[in-house]
């Protein structure tokens, strides 16, 4: 019988298949490499000052990315299922995190360590091409939505929010919601109010 963690590493394979060609039994073997994290509801996968040495695979589950600022939680991004991600500038220029990566629920991830990412990219051709590819997705994705942030208004950033990602006002606590989109908990409440009490009847 197919393991559940089989389920999901193949679940990975097609993932990094979505970017690039790779002969699926070298891919197989290859994937060997990755780590499996296991991590419960609120347990840390990342803190300041730790090093970002992986690039990971969401498998299941969801990550909220955040940082501390002035003793208020500011968050930059969820990942949910099927997504890479990582501290970017704590992986690419090898320095410490500035960041915390938490599970807002239980959440499966896959790692592999940047050394060892770094021969498999040596060894194929096109696992290089998924390498920078899935890395450029991730750095454009965070800095589509800084660009968003500066130039929509909070109802803008709350109903692209709802259309694009309603399953997170399902899994995640509404004081992450409200960060995420640049707001209090309690102008959130008062912006989603206001928007029911204007929505058309029937």
């Amino acid at each position: 019988m197919t393991s559940h963690v089989e389920l999901q590493l193949d679940q990975l394979k097609r993932k990094i298949l979505s970017y690039t060609h790779v002969d699926e039994a070298f891919l197989g073997n290859q994937l060997q490499q990755y780590a499996q994290f296991e991590l419960k509801k609120g347990e840390t996968l990342v803190k300041p000052n730790q090093q970002m040495n992986h690039f990971y695979y969401l498998a299941s589950g969801c990550m909220c990315y955040y940082k501390m600022e002035d003793g208020e939680m500011k968050v930059l991004e969820f990942y949910t299922e099927d997504v890479f991600f990582t501290d970017l500038i704590s992986y690419v220029n090898e320095v410490p995190s500035t960041h915390y990566l938490k599970a807002v629920e239980p959440t499966l991830v896959f790692g592999i360590a940047k050394a060892d990412a770094e021969r498999l990219f040596t060894a194929s051709h096109q696992l290089e091409r998924f390498g920078r590819l899935s890395m450029q997705e991730a750095f454009l994705k965070l800095f589509t939505r800084v660009e968003r942030m500066s130039i929509r208004s909070n109802e803008e950033r709350y109903l692209r929010l709802l259309e694009k990602r309603p399953d997170l006002f399902q899994r995640v606590p509404n004081y992450l919601i409200a960060s995420y989109l640049g707001m209090t908990p309690v102008g959130l409440s008062k912006l989603r109010k206001r928007l029911k009490t204007n929505a058309p009847v029937g």
